[in-house]
């Protein structure tokens, strides 16, 4: 059993993308550690620890994940927590507009 606290484990959890390797098991991936993703009749990751990885995900699968991970962590007011991006870019509402400003006509 782990020590560290629960929390802890969701936020390095959130902080990743879900794959899944050949043999059906999941697996979390920190997505900086990717060096370069070979297509061949499978997927095969290389780690930049020199590591291989092969995944049930198409390559283009797995990019759209790392897109979307990034888009978490580096849109304004993103939350690496949330399954989904900001508002805006999840299809949700926009946000307003800022104010107009205002002409003094002293």
């Amino acid at each position: 059993m782990s020590s560290r606290p629960a929390a802890d484990k969701v936020r390095e959890e959130s902080m990743m993308i879900r794959l899944t390797r050949l043999n059906s098991a999941p697996m979390v991936l920190n997505a900086d550690l990717i060096e370069h993703i070979d297509v061949t009749p499978d997927t095969v990751i290389t780690l930049t620890t020199g590591q291989i990885l092969r995944v049930r995900e198409t390559a283009e699968e797995v990019v759209r994940r790392i897109v979307e991970f990034q888009r978490r962590i580096f849109s304004p007011g993103g939350d690496p927590s949330s399954p989904y991006g900001p508002a805006d870019q999840a299809g949700g509402p926009e946000l307003p507009a800022p104010p107009e400003e205002t002409q003094n006509t002293r």
